[in-house]
């Protein structure tokens, strides 16, 4: 504690002497403990410089420094952890804005990189104690809030309707129903919002006021690093790869499994390769011979596996969740040369241009036709991996235009 106050005295005396109001480290000295910031007791941070009217700020940071976005956020799924969180650092670099993170239950963490911010964005986060304690702080240095999210946790209808819950437990469902309201309320509690797809933007609108920029997922820069087969997938059979990173996804198999069991069916050396989290006991017996399965694992690993695949299939069932779902899989396929499939159902169709790098098959469409005339054309499947990879390169990988960020996102932040 008196590590603390000796810091803010330094941050006070620096306000009155006009130099930038910031509370850091790197200004007022050294910390390594912040526990007096959270206790509601007299000694407190916060009692303390209310009691030496220290408390308020004069001027908002943003109007003496240039921006620096401090991220607190649920940082527990790697896969969000990667497109939501690290993977801004390129972009707001690209701004020319600093930008820092942290889960939101690392209370230190979380107070000292508000202390020099200029923005809060808060990730994936519900009503807690924590998040209402990051709130009342960022109102008291009076920054800006920016709530993300990627999918619609705040949405009951979306919950309700959700198809890949019908295969698992019903309190689960019920779980996620119960906690949309409190998604919805943080999200209400920001000044701006932005989420990852266009259609899953239109269904935020529905739930705020609050204005809601599209941020869509991209090829960042370890996503780049990593490079197609030079000598292509395995032998002369055909790899089909179906990727589920999270449970549920049985039903959307579903939706092809009829195509895809004909299409193996036709020739042995043909292989269904799924790649984490699935219950194979729900395939078709006949084909159970032609599935190879792979365990839910890092990021290098799951693109090994996938690399050594001729293309990716991604249908899914048409459902509001699902209609709201970004590009990631085309995004991590494209990234080692693997040409995708997929439906019309969510924003996946907007990197994939049909017969070029991959192909478009909507609701009418064949997916059986669409796999035996890959099969049959080797340099076609080549050609289409070469053009989606070469496309991440050049449109979707990190920069501060469309199709990847609304401008409009970066004017506020830099307003």
């Amino acid at each position: 504690m008196k590590n603390t106050l000796r810091r803010s005295l330094t941050w006070w005396r620096n306000t009155g002497l006009g130099r930038r109001g910031s509370i850091a480290p790197e200004v007022t000295g050294g910390v390594t403990d912040l526990t007096g910031f959270f206790r509601s007791d007299s000694s407190s941070f916060w009692t303390e410089s209310a009691s030496r009217t220290a408390f308020s700020i004069p001027t908002p940071p943003i109007r003496r420094q240039r921006p620096k976005i401090a991220m607190i956020g649920d940082l527990n799924l790697p896969q969000c952890r990667k497109y939501r969180v690290e993977q801004l650092a390129e972009v707001f670099a690209a701004a020319d804005a600093d930008y820092v993170f942290s889960h939101y239950e690392d209370l230190p963490r979380c107070m000292d990189i508000l202390q020099d911010a200029t923005h809060l964005l808060l990730y994936r986060l519900r009503s807690h104690p924590h998040v209402t304690r990051h709130l009342y702080e960022a109102h008291r240095l009076k920054l800006p809030i920016l709530y993300d999210i990627d999918d619609p946790l705040f949405s009951v209808p979306a919950y309700a309707t959700y198809g890949n819950m019908d295969v698992l437990p019903p309190e689960l469902k019920a779980h996620f129903i119960d906690e949309a309201p409190h998604y919805a309320e943080v999200m209400n509690m920001a000044d701006v919002v932005s989420v990852s797809t266009p259609v899953l933007r239109d269904h935020a609108s529905e739930f705020t006021s609050r204005p809601v920029f599209l941020r869509r997922n991209f090829a960042d820069r370890s996503t780049l690093e990593a490079q197609p087969r030079p000598d292509g997938p395995h032998g002369e059979g055909f790899r089909l790869c179906f990727a589920s990173g999270s449970q549920g996804h049985e039903v959307d198999f579903a939706v092809i499994e009829k195509d895809v069991t004909e299409f193996l069916a036709r020739k042995p050396d043909r292989k269904l390769v799924i790649l984490g989290h699935f219950d194979t006991r729900r395939l078709p017996a006949e084909i159970r011979n032609q599935v190879e399965t792979h365990a839910f694992t890092d990021y290098a690993g799951y693109l090994a596996h996938l690399s050594g695949c001729d293309a990716a299939i991604m249908p899914l069932a048409d459902d509001l969740f699902n209609r709201c779902k970004s590009g990631v899989r085309v995004i991590d396929a494209a990234s080692v040369g693997v040409p995708s499939l997929v439906g019309t159902v969510s924003d996946m169709q907007a990197l994939v241009q049909d017969g070029r790098n991959g192909r478009v098959i909507d609701s009418a469409g064949d997916w059986g036709a669409a796999l035996e005339d890959l099969a049959s054309d080797r340099p076609l499947v080549r050609e289409m991996g070469r053009e989606a990879r070469s496309g991440l390169e050049t449109r979707w990988s990190a920069r501060v235009e469309e199709p990847v960020i609304d401008p409009e996102m970066i004017r506020w932040i830099a307003a």
